[in-house]
């Protein structure tokens, strides 16, 4: 699951890296995402939101067995 959650992640981080910031992948556990937000999105108020509504609702629709995702 690791590696279609890294692939699919891929497919994300143009749109955060237009706004200046990033995603990294830190690990994949029992359904839950993991990941560590880089650049503006590490300081931004609307990280949370971007990180529940749009990485976790994608990652959701891309890859079965994902339930969450954290910020670490």
């Amino acid at each position: 699951m690791k590696a279609e959650v890294a692939k699919a992640l891929e497919e994300v981080r143009p749109h955060l890296q237009v706004d200046g910031g990033d995603v990294e992948l830190v690990d994949v556990e029992d359904g839950i995402v993991k990941v560590r937000l880089k650049g503006a999105c590490a300081g931004c108020p609307m990280s949370q939101m971007t990180l529940k509504w749009g990485v976790e609702s994608f990652l959701k629709k891309k890859v079965p067995g994902v339930k969450s995702v954290e910020a670490v």
